[in-house]
């Protein structure tokens, strides 16, 4: 079935306003996005510049912003486009008008031109976190570093990366931390981390638990997640990498440790958050810490003149449920 479609495509110079160019063709819903792409450069517009190389979803090259999300134009089609965007429309929206695609430039990265971004900072935070194995503590075997099965399945969900960019260009933590390496890189961090036949686990946790450059500057927003066009689930790693680094660490060493530390410990204790204490003791180092406590008083006080701040606390109901719930989770993580 072959059907009219507006394409309205972000187009931008380098260091220049972006404008919307629309662009109407006939396609049919099996149709990729790339496909339409192409047929916008062949048939009307052959100034239009993007990526392309497989059309496999192998290589990553053609990603972009489509509809607002991050995606490779070469996995999507027309059919399912529209479909999402007639299923997000209200009844009273009407329903003989064009259907619409809108196609812009990955996010967190300077436009180079059109669809085409800077993706140098990409590269440079990957880079950052030293993505390839090191066996410089270890004796060079006569033949290969040997791993089970086992060993080796733990690198599956990591190694299906292909570099697209989809989740670095939705990334809220990036957008506002120039700081943080990116949910792409961490992925792979994670990668160096599980793999046994790598020698600087140890120092790369520290290096993963610096500041907010590392896994703490994650804003836990689940987009990675959701735009990730393999599967790879990035905040699933930096959660894994955590989780190593809390295993080494005492409440005492970080406020990022202690904020992850003390919330459970107080859930666990009153089944949900004593905000009186998590203030004091994450931000306060549990009354160690005379800057911090300086820091949270303002707020305090204001919180205490509005009649905001809880003189007491009330564990919640089915408090006992959520501390076995919590260990029980805490004993499986343990084993593994």
């Amino acid at each position: 079935m072959v059907m009219e479609v507006l394409f309205k495509v972000i187009r931008q110079q380098q260091n220049s306003s972006p404008v919307v160019k629309t662009y109407v063709l006939d396609v049919e819903p099996g149709n990729t996005i790339l496909d339409c792409l192409n047929r916008i450069k062949w048939e009307q517009d052959g100034t239009l510049a993007f990526r392309k190389n497989c059309r496999n979803t192998i290589c990553g090259s053609c990603a972009v912003r489509i509809n607002g999300r991050s995606a490779l134009a070469c996995k999507e089609n027309v059919g399912s486009e529209i479909s999402h965007t007639q299923s997000a429309q209200t009844p009273a929206s009407p329903t003989n008008v064009i259907p619409e695609i809108t196609i812009a430039p990955l996010g967190n990265m300077p436009v180079i031109k059109d669809l085409v971004v800077d993706m140098t900072s990409f590269w440079d935070n990957l880079e950052a976190v030293t993505p390839y194995v090191s066996t410089a503590g270890r004796s060079v075997p006569e033949r290969e570093f040997l791993q089970t099965p086992l060993e080796r399945s733990r690198l599956d969900e990591t190694g299906n990366c292909i570099m697209c960019g989809a989740c670095y260009s939705e990334c809220n933590a990036r957008e506002v931390n120039s700081d943080f390496v990116g949910p792409h890189a961490l992925a792979k961090a994670y990668r160096m981390v599980a793999d046994s036949r790598d020698s600087k686990t140890e120092t790369r946790l520290e290096e993963y638990n610096e500041g907010t450059k590392g896994v703490w500057g994650c804003t836990r927003c689940l987009y990675c997640n959701s735009v990730c066009p393999m599967g790879v689930a990035p905040l699933d790693q930096i959660t894994k990498i955590k989780q190593e680094v809390l295993d080494r660490k005492q409440a005492t060493d970080s406020r990022s440790i202690r904020h992850r530390k003390v919330l459970v410990e107080l859930v666990k204790e009153g089944g949900w958050l004593d905000e009186r204490q998590f203030g004091l003791q994450v931000v306060g180092n549990y009354l160690k810490d005379l800057k911090g406590l300086l820091s949270i008083a303002p707020l305090g006080l204001r919180m205490l003149v509005r009649r905001k701040f809880p003189l007491t606390f009330e564990p919640s109901e089915g408090t006992e449920q959520v501390r076995s719930l919590i260990e029980a989770v805490q004993k499986v993580e343990s084993a593994d």
